[in-house]
């Protein structure tokens, strides 16, 4: 691959763009890069090691941990509380958001919010996961310890968010709020290279995204955006395209890059959606939005406008191009 610009010469000169910079949060970057690179060894050797298959717990939310679920936590867990700079996490696999209470660490700026890896239960057949991650400041004093408000913010107030996909190539996919980037991993460099400069979400794509093993669950509002979607319309580019990955992170890098979108709604299995919102949801709804998309949660509401109440609450998510979430919300807003 042609070297271009590094992920860490990126992030240096986008710093330097800012007088006001103090370097932390390209500090914190390099953590998030550090814990990539190591998940993504372990990932591209899941089939030799024994590191693949359940890890014999649930998580929180009642879902079987996978071992590569505990290992990418532990690594993305270590990397971050040792730089100083974050003062606590919360992951989808831990009970409770947890503090980082060294010295340097109370004076950390900043809390992280991660799903370590996405669609783990995909290993065993070798389909893309990733690691999802969201980038607040605290609103607590800093100096002391980490609160439960400090990971209850609206999606509005990111100051960053990204994902990493480990894929037949490994990309870091990110945006502090000034658009959207992607670094492509060379292995045989150790290091991320600029290769999605300024990603675009094109505003129509012929995808949709959905488990439609769910249809008979679904509101008939969905029901009827996705007959839609199959309905026969040369004009208009339908019938639509159905790729479905099961991997959050693996479909919406795919739609990002063509154009499509992705539903995960309420269903009657699921009344409050199914995706989590501090980890998946939001993240994504940021990314979308800097690239110029769309993510809902419902008719007329945006998912970065939602505030929690709870770390693990769950949540609908429509997202993907700005036109085809828009007709999605017609259907679901017919009486």
């Amino acid at each position: 691959m042609e070297i271009t610009k590094t992920l860490g010469e990126f992030i240096v000169d986008h710093q330097n763009q800012y007088p006001t910079a103090t370097g932390e949060l390209s500090a914190l970057f390099s953590s998030i890069r550090l814990a990539g690179k190591i998940v993504h060894r372990e990932v591209n050797k899941a089939g030799l090691a024994d590191i693949r298959g359940a890890a014999g717990g649930d998580n929180i939310q009642g879902e079987a941990q996978q071992k590569l679920d505990v290992y990418a936590n532990e690594k993305f867990k270590a990397a971050l509380s040792a730089r100083g700079v974050v003062c606590g996490l919360a992951s989808e696999e831990e009970d409770s958001f947890v503090a980082f209470d060294g010295q340097r660490s109370l004076q950390g700026k900043y809390v992280v919010l991660i799903d370590p890896l996405d669609g783990s239960s995909n290993i065993d057949v070798n389909v893309s996961v990733g690691t999802i991650f969201s980038i607040y400041r605290r609103i607590s004093k800093t100096g002391g310890p980490v609160s439960l408000e400090d990971f209850l913010q609206p999606g509005r107030a990111q100051v960053a968010a990204g994902y990493i996909v480990y894929g037949s190539s490994t990309m870091l996919v990110y945006s502090t709020g000034d658009g959207v980037n992607g670094f492509t991993y060379d292995p045989s460099l150790g290091v991320f290279c600029l290769s999605h400069e300024n990603m675009r979400c094109p505003p129509e794509g012929n995808i949709y995204s959905v488990n439609e093993g769910n249809y008979v669950h679904f509101p008939s509002g969905i029901k009827k955006y996705i007959k839609f979607c199959q309905e026969e319309d040369k004009p208009s580019g339908r019938p639509y395209t159905s790729r479905y990955i099961g991997s959050l992170v693996s479909d919406f890098h795919r739609n990002l890059i063509k154009g499509g979108i992705y539903l995960y709604p309420t269903s009657s299995t699921y009344p409050s959606g199914k995706l989590r919102l501090l980890y998946e949801c939001n993240p994504m709804a940021f990314l979308a939005e800097q690239a110029g998309g769309k993510a809902l949660a419902g008719v007329n509401q945006p998912v970065l406008d939602i505030v929690p109440s709870e770390l693990h609450q769950r949540s609908p998510l429509i997202i993907g191009s700005s036109s085809m979430v828009d007709k999605a919300c017609e259907f679901l807003s017919e009486k």
